[in-house]
């Protein structure tokens, strides 16, 4: 009889240890979504920190937001991290697209959804979705104002890229590539600054390699202080009959504002186009002021909201919708698409501020 009460007061002890476990373990806050940002230094992913976290108030999921601050470890760390929380969906913007592939196998070993947000992950089948812009779409709307933009022939076209390891890079330079490769070898432009880009300018498509040779020259990495040296360095190098009126490709809003200041700080240069994009806020004033002359508005609210809705239509066991695919290198994975729009001073308005993504009040100079 004792032995009998001795051996149920032991499970009875058991018992209650997993319940304290497990009360600990709730306690601590499983969540329904993990969310792996590249960097806290750009100002285009706090905003889409702050969406994210909007996109999921009042509902009964939870989120958890890391940064990875340009390293590919810590990336890798924040997921395990997120895993280690229960994580059902993760849903990541890579530093490094092929170095991510690592991260996400770990998650979907888990049995983790895993949506690659705005980036592509490339080489690695453990991709379930991708949301995404159409970046290519993004790198021919640049190169197409560069075009509509500019007059007279022999115009000198410098060209600058993102980073070699964000698969983007290469789709914004090959829809910029696409339509002013033609402009490039009728002669209507003049490459200045790449020696790899004017020994290719009769090639109206691209090799991955041949892009990755332009981009070793040019790329700025995403860092505006590699893209003022950069600029300060070319400008340098070259004559004054590659100066006069010009026309710049810059990749995004950061590094178009430092490759801007450059320019303008040249007397030689009398005056340049300078393409964008994400429709920063120091941005939009450089374009209010005369110092930048585009960007590519794309509204990660909508981005964001077709994340969060992928996510949720996972939790709840439903198919998410997609309107295409991506060869990532490993598979083809399935997307979502949203629009981008071209913002110069004519339509800061309507787009950004009649549209509530902006307040007016943030800007000088707005008509």
């Amino acid at each position: 009889m004792k032995k009998s009460f001795k051996v149920l007061a032991l499970g009875f002890v058991a018992v209650m240890a997993m319940f304290l476990l497990a009360a600990c373990n709730n306690s601590s806050g499983s969540v329904s979504v993990g969310i792996v940002l590249p960097t806290k230094d750009e100002p285009r992913w706090v905003q889409d920190e702050e969406r994210f976290k909007a996109a999921l108030e009042g509902s009964d999921y939870t989120t958890e937001i890391l940064f990875s601050q340009g390293s590919s470890a810590k990336e890798k760390e924040n997921v395990e991290t997120l895993i280690s929380k229960g994580i059902e969906v993760l849903i990541i913007a890579p530093h490094d697209g092929a170095a991510a592939g690592a991260a996400v196998e770990a998650a979907k070993a888990e049995g983790i959804t895993v949506i690659a947000y705005d980036r592509l992950i490339t080489d690695t089948e453990a991709v379930d979705y991708y949301v995404t812009f159409d970046s290519v779409a993004v790198g021919e709307a640049q190169g197409q104002y560069l075009i509509d933009n500019t007059s007279g022939t022999g115009v000198p076209l410098y060209l600058y890229t993102g980073a070699s390891s964000d698969n983007n890079a290469f789709l914004f330079f090959e829809g910029a590539w696409k339509v002013l490769q033609p402009k490039i070898a009728d002669g209507t432009f003049v490459i200045a600054n790449s020696s790899e880009a004017e020994a290719l300018k009769d090639k109206p498509e691209l090799t991955r390699d041949e892009m990755s040779a332009i981009l070793g020259q040019v790329t700025t990495n995403w860092d505006p202080n590699e893209s003022k040296n950069k600029a300060e360095t070319h400008l340098t190098a070259v004559s004054d009959d590659l100066k006069g009126d010009v026309a710049i490709l810059a990749p995004n809003d950061g590094t178009a504002r430092a490759i801007a200041d450059v320019f303008s700080a040249d007397p030689a240069i009398t005056s340049y186009v300078v393409t964008g994009q994400d429709a920063e806020k120091a941005s939009i004033q450089y374009i209010l002021d005369g110092k930048q002359t585009m960007t590519v508005f794309k509204d990660v609210r909508t981005l964001v909201t077709d994340a969060m809705g992928m996510a949720i239509d996972v939790l709840e066991g439903n198919t998410p919708e997609t309107t295409g695919t991506y060869n990532n290198g490993a598979a083809d994975i399935k997307a979502k698409q949203t629009d981008v729009i071209v913002v110069n001073k004519d339509n800061v308005k309507s787009e950004l501020v009649d549209s509530g993504y902006y307040e007016a009040d943030e800007f000088t100079g707005l008509e």
